[in-house]
């Protein structure tokens, strides 16, 4: 559990788009769900706010939880993968202009 209260959704959603973000939305994933390695067209900025996941980036694997932030650039090799409860977060994205 956060130690800091998390900000609305509208509030990350403000703060995103005036970082220069153009696009915000909230993930929902499922108990187990694992993605093997992809990569996104677009750089991300996200909030975990519910459950846990490892993020497999650059040989390191990183353990998030509602609280924890985290961020990619565009094309950037990762994995996912999602504890027992899935995993819910809010994600910035900037796309390729």
């Amino acid at each position: 559990m956060p130690t800091t209260p998390l900000p609305t959704f509208l509030e990350f959603e403000a703060e995103s788009l005036a970082a220069g973000f153009d696009e915000v939305l909230e993930r929902v994933w499922p108990p187990g769900a694992v993605l093997d390695t992809h990569r996104h067209p677009f750089g991300v900025s996200a909030l975990v706010v519910q459950g846990t996941l490892w993020l497999g980036c650059e040989g390191a694997t990183r353990e998030l939880h509602a609280g924890d932030r985290f961020t990619l650039d565009a094309d950037v090799p990762h994995d996912e993968r999602y504890g027992d409860e899935g995993a819910t977060y809010w994600v910035a994205r900037k796309n390729a202009t």
